[in-house]
């Protein structure tokens, strides 16, 4: 699935979209390039799963994770500075992936062979302005399903 998002307040309303269909386990790799909207689009993951703590979503690049704490807890990841999937073993991060959580990755690249088989990736890339051209693909039985239930909400118009 691809949408459009013309705007980072869209941007943030997908992710919302997406947040309210999240199951626990649930492990959303993001790619794109910076500035691409990776960390909007987690704010409105959050902001449904967790919405006390969405005006704290920011990009965790230096803190490499940040944690948000609701009925679902959120961890936010960024991989930026990570090297590689050994660098992140070894912090020991790959603990959360298959929790009792949702886990969102930005630069999920750095994970390699580290990501998880069944997962949602969501590549951003940039389309000029404010626009944003931000793809969806599932692997892994349990993410199909979950992207059919947004793809569905698409369709209807929900969200966009």
């Amino acid at each position: 699935m691809v949408v459009l998002s013309r705007s980072a307040d869209q941007t943030e309303a997908i992710g919302r979209a997406l947040g309210a269909l999240l199951h626990r386990g649930a492990f959303l790799a993001l790619f794109g390039d910076l500035g691409g909207g990776k960390t909007c689009f987690a704010r409105g993951v959050v902001a449904a799963l967790a919405p006390e703590s969405a005006h704290l979503v920011a990009s965790p690049t230096y803190a490499i994770m940040n944690e948000y704490p609701g009925p679902l807890t959120v961890y936010h990841f960024d991989f930026f500075r990570l090297a590689s999937a050994d660098d992140i073993l070894e912090l020991g991060f790959d603990d959360c992936f298959h929790g009792s959580g949702i886990c969102i990755c930005e630069w999920s690249e750095r994970l390699g062979a580290a990501l998880p088989a069944d997962h949602l990736s969501i590549s951003f890339a940039h389309q000029g302005g404010d626009c944003r051209r931000i793809a969806f693909e599932a692997r892994g039985k349990v993410h199909q399903e979950l992207l059919a239930r947004l793809t569905a909400q698409r369709d209807r118009q929900e969200f966009l």
